[in-house]
């Protein structure tokens, strides 16, 4: 072949590619999408069908998520508009993989932590087929939520099995890789977290165990520590900033046993606060620990979340006005207050179905958050669709 023929199709290589819309640098972008509160275990109404498994929406669910890459962006504002998705760098689930074992009605139970992280396994693990810049599987990163950590250590009603760690074990052993892999008999909730980063282009990117609690923010002031004030960092975790009351430690919880008698959950290491001591109780106290870590660590500029079933971009802002940190919720396949049931019911609306596409330009320093809808027409196949999106400057403040 000539140099001349060579170039010529060099340059038509070039127009190919600019209008499939495909152009970037991967040298200056990250891009991530996003899952939480599959809920393995209960049943929804889903494509003109009720009684549909999680096991059924969440396939569904993996299935469009692998269409994403060969989806077109928006043409709007945000990161680059009209391209082609492409590679995919990581893919977070932040929890909730397992419906709590508890009683739906009778005698029957909702089904075990070990069931449920089989079927999460078989459509997620070994499901999602999206590919990394270097054509390699994309990554799964994974926290729990509060319904998998209620399965490892108890609840306060009863389940069956009473405790069942299956979900905590795997996310622990697969994220925080410990020299001696744990066993659901060898686990311990107190003091095996589930706490990791990663760096990826000049982002570092940190999962916190439920919500940033006293032993996480330990945790992320010493990993932080090696991190230049300059760097932006983006935390995953289950709950919202705010967390939930029920979710801190009972204050009537002493020595090694959890105590239920207030209806305190015991996720959280910090034992409730607040007075009156009732989990209705709004925790302020626990909030402002958080608000003062984040005025020390300015460089914590995003906040991704789960538990709130729905989708929204918002900001935190603290119980006194006093920060503001960027905050993302994403939908539930399952339980999302709008997208949880049928229209028909007059209750929500299945074609609100989402999840999330995030992409980075780290020489911008912009994060672009976008909500993938992806059960529009309420069939298999349905065509991806983008929703809201939000785009927020990253660069961590003097």
């Amino acid at each position: 072949m000539n140099r001349h023929l060579r170039a010529s199709l060099a340059s038509l290589a070039l127009v190919v590619l600019s209008a499939c819309g495909s152009s970037s640098n991967p040298q200056t972008e990250i891009q991530f999408v996003y899952t939480s509160d599959a809920h393995y275990g209960i049943t929804r109404s889903f494509r003109g069908a009720t009684g549909v498994s999680a096991q059924a929406v969440n396939q569904a669910l993996v299935g469009q998520l692998n269409a994403i890459s060969t989806a077109l962006l928006p043409t709007t504002d945000g990161a680059r508009p009209g391209q082609t998705v492409g590679a995919i760098d990581f893919a977070v689930q932040t929890g909730d993989i397992a419906n709590r074992s508890q009683l739906v009605s009778g005698t029957t139970y909702y089904q075990s932590a070990a069931t449920s992280w089989g079927q999460f396994k078989a459509d997620y693990v070994d499901g999602i087929t999206l590919k990394d810049r270097d054509g390699l599987p994309t990554p799964l990163l994974l926290v729990p939520g509060n319904h998998d950590v209620s399965n490892a250590i108890g609840y306060t009603k009863a389940l069956s099995p009473a405790t069942d760690a299956t979900v905590l074990v795997e996310i622990y052993n697969r994220m925080v890789k410990p020299a001696t892999a744990r066993t659901t008999a060898t686990y311990d909730y107190k003091t095996d977290k589930v706490f990791y980063s990663r760096d990826v282009r000049g982002v570092h990117f940190v999962f916190v165990n439920m919500w940033p609690d006293s032993a996480a923010r330990t945790w992320l002031a010493t990993d932080l520590a090696s991190v230049s004030a300059t760097t932006p960092v983006v935390l995953f975790t289950h709950d919202e900033p705010p967390s939930e009351s029920k979710h801190f430690t009972s204050p009537s919880t002493t020595g090694t046993a959890y105590d239920w008698s207030l209806k305190f959950e015991n996720l959280l290491s910090d034992v409730f606060a607040d007075a009156p001591a009732t989990t209705a109780t709004a925790n302020l106290v626990e909030q402002r620990s958080l608000v003062a870590f984040l005025k020390a660590h300015r460089n914590v500029v995003a906040y991704f979340h789960g538990n709130n079933n729905s989708s929204e971009f918002y900001d935190f802002t603290g119980p006194d006005a006093d920060v503001t940190l960027h905050t993302f919720r994403v939908d539930s396949p399952t339980k999302g207050s709008v997208s949880g049931i049928d229209a028909a019911d007059g209750i929500g609306d299945e074609s609100k179905l989402s999840f999330m596409l995030v992409t980075i330009d780290t020489e911008a320093r912009k994060l672009t958050a976008r909500e993938v809808l992806w059960n529009g027409t309420r069939a298999a196949g349905a065509p991806l669709a983008f929703g809201t999106q939000r785009t927020v400057s990253i660069v961590p403040p003097p």
